[in-house]
């Protein structure tokens, strides 16, 4: 695919993932009556399945990274030239914005409404670590096990983090920058936002290299 239909596959990707996330989230919280278990399993699996939807969509197209993090783990595997790279994190964040902002119009909330939800402490940071770590692992497994279960297993990975990370998992850099722009159930407080970043970006490149030595075939050892 050219370029242009990469950017464009994982802009509107990061979009729709974002604009689910924040929307299923005002969703869920008002349609909840306070109970915030609800809330968050209401929350939980519409991020689930649109990661499945988007992954088998845009996957031909542009590798449906959607997160900085995976593309920094495939630039650092050789699978995306650095430029390339550069772009899609680009356009991911940018999406996401976009697609936060969509999710407000849709539920008449204030267009650009900056989280007050704190998100810190080694307990978050340590629950970034994990999920993102996790992801990319995931992801990178998948790929040499079986390649066709990649969206079925990041969706179902994504379910199950929400619930067993302290964090909730947001495992995205772009993810994280645009809920920082949110006020709403899925928000992150911008003052948080940078820590969460770089546990993120920290866990892609661990991930990626021991998962790199863990899958590598013996006669390449």
């Amino acid at each position: 695919m050219t370029l242009d239909r990469r950017l464009t596959a994982e802009w509107l990707g990061t979009f729709s993932l974002l604009a689910t996330v924040v929307g299923s989230g005002i969703m869920a919280e008002r349609l909840a009556g306070g109970n915030v278990a609800i809330a968050l399993l209401g929350n939980t699996i519409p991020t689930g399945a649109i990661l499945v939807v988007l992954i088998t969509v845009f996957g031909p197209i542009s590798g449906a990274h959607f997160n900085p993090a995976v593309t920094l783990s495939f630039a650092i595997r050789g699978d995306i030239e650095r430029r390339d790279a550069l772009l899609y994190v680009l356009v991911q964040i940018f999406g996401g914005i976009i697609g936060v902002l969509a999710a407000h119009v849709m539920f008449d909330h204030s267009l650009i409404d900056a989280s007050t939800t704190s998100r810190n402490g080694v307990g978050q940071w340590l629950g970034e670590f994990i999920a993102t770590f996790g992801l990319v692992g995931t992801i990178l497994a998948c790929l040499k096990a079986r390649p066709s279960a990649v969206p079925m297993v990041v969706g179902l990975y994504i379910t199950a983090a929400y619930w067993f990370t302290s964090s909730t998992s947001f495992a995205n850099p772009a993810v994280t920058i645009a809920r920082g722009f949110s006020n709403t159930f899925a928000g992150i407080a911008p003052g948080d936002v940078a820590a969460f970043v770089a546990v993120q970006l920290i866990a892609a490149i661990l991930a990626t290299t021991f998962f790199g030595w863990l899958l590598r075939e013996a006669k390449d050892a």
